[in-house]
Parts: structure tokens; C-alpha cells; sequence
């Protein structure tokens, strides 16, 4: 099973960085960095959700239904003349869902580490939101998945960080800092580090998400 990185990397992946780059502004690069960062914590925060019973139900409905991954069919459309606002407006709602109280923290850290405004910042995460649910969509329907405990493997597997990992701990303590800029930022920090340091940056600990 693909890990969200390895999607990030596909041609599909870098048609969607070059999209949501031309919506926002920002550069590819920019824009392809902020994702490798943004895309791994909002799979840890629905894997958070979906381990309750009501939030696994809740998330299979919306794979079977209005997320099956229809958005993915058509990228050249969803971007042409900009996005959507109907898209944009489904993305806000799924990271209120899945980020909570704990979304301008989110949105400041990734904008800290990203060097983008915060602005640009969520504007992307309404576009990527959308996304990444359709990419669970074909997922699920792919491996036919249509139970709790076939979800949580699956996010697990595109995730590349099973419940109770060290990662897993990491991307949870990130979600769910208090905001006060010390617990996040430190943990912030060892997420989304743009250091060179290969073992404790960004690619250390993303390469240990996704197994590579």
C-alpha cells in the first residue's frame, strides 16, 4: 500500500503540488515542502478520530459516499480557473472536524517551519483536505474496507505510523498541544525540523513514517 509521501511523489502527486501551487501563489517548492509536512500530521489527526467507534463510522460513511475519491478523477478540472468554492469550503469543514480546537496551531507551526504566511498556509490545507480524503476514498474502496479495524490498518499502512509507534506519538503530541508555543514548538520542532540532521529532521522522521 502507497504511504502519502510515496502519492506525493507520484506523477499524480506533482500534478496536484503544481495545482494547489497555482492557487495559492506560492512556489511548487514551497508548496510541494509544505504538503510533505501538512499531509502526515492530518493522517495522524484521522487516525486520533477514527479510533472511536463513532469517529471510525463516521469516516467509512464519508470514504463510501461524498469522499469516494471522485475529486482525484478530474485534477485538470478541479484546478483549471482556481478551485472550486464548494471544494475549499468541504476542506475547512474536514480540517474543523479533524483538527478541532487545535487548527491555528497546527496552521502557525506548519507556517513556521514552511516559511509561508499562515494565510497561504490554511489556504492549501482547504485545498489538500479534499484531496487526501479522496485519495482514502479509492483506497477503501480498493481494498474493499467497510469495518473499524480494516480503517485503522489501512490509515496505519498509508500513514507508515501504526497506532502506539513513536511516530504516531510524535504527530498526537504535536495535535495536541495546548498552544502556548513551548510544548508545540518543541515537538513542532521534532516533526517538522528542516534541519540537515538526517535522524532527527524532516527527512529522518519522515523516512521512518513511510519506511523508507
Amino acid at each position: 500500500m502507497s504511504g502519502i509521501l510515496d502519492l506525493l511523489n507520484s506523477p499524480m502527486g506533482k500534478q496536484i503540488i503544481s495545482g494547489v501551487s497555482s492557487q495559492t501563489g506560492q512556489s511548487e517548492d514551497k508548496t510541494g515542502s509544505l504538503l510533505s509536512m501538512a499531509m502526515p500530521v492530518l493522517m495522524g489527526a484521522m487516525q486520533r478520530n477514527a479510533s472511536s467507534p463513532e469517529g471510525a463510522s463516521g469516516l467509512l460513511n464519508a470514504l463510501s459516499g461524498k469522499h469516494s475519491g471522485g475529486i482525484l478523477d478530474n485534477l485538470g478540472g478541479l484546478f483549471e480557473g482556481g478551485v472550486d468554492q464548494n471544494v475549499t469550503n468541504d476542506g475547512a469543514g474536514i480540517l474543523g472536524h479533524i483538527l478541532g480546537g487545535k487548527q491555528p496551531a497546527v496552521e502557525n507551526a506548519l507556517s513556521q517551519k514552511s516559511g509561508m504566511d499562515t494565510n497561504s498556509v490554511g489556504e492549501i490545507l482547504k485545498v489538500a483536505a479534499p484531496i487526501l480524503m479522496g485519495m482514502l476514498g479509492k483506497q477503501a474502496s480498493r481494498n474493499n474496507i467497510n469495518d473499524a479495524n480494516g480503517l485503522a490498518s489501512m490509515l496505519g499502512g498509508m500513514s507508515g505510523a501504526p497506532q502506539g509507534s513513536k511516530q504516531q506519538s510524535l504527530i498526537e503530541s504535536f495535535l495536541d498541544a495546548d498552544g502556548d508555543g513551548s510544548i508545540l514548538d518543541d515537538v513542532a520542532g521534532m516533526l517538522l525540523s528542516g534541519s540537515g540532521n538526517k535522524k532527527g529532521g524532516l527527512g529522518g522522521l519522515l523516512g521512518g513514517l513511510f519506511g523508507k
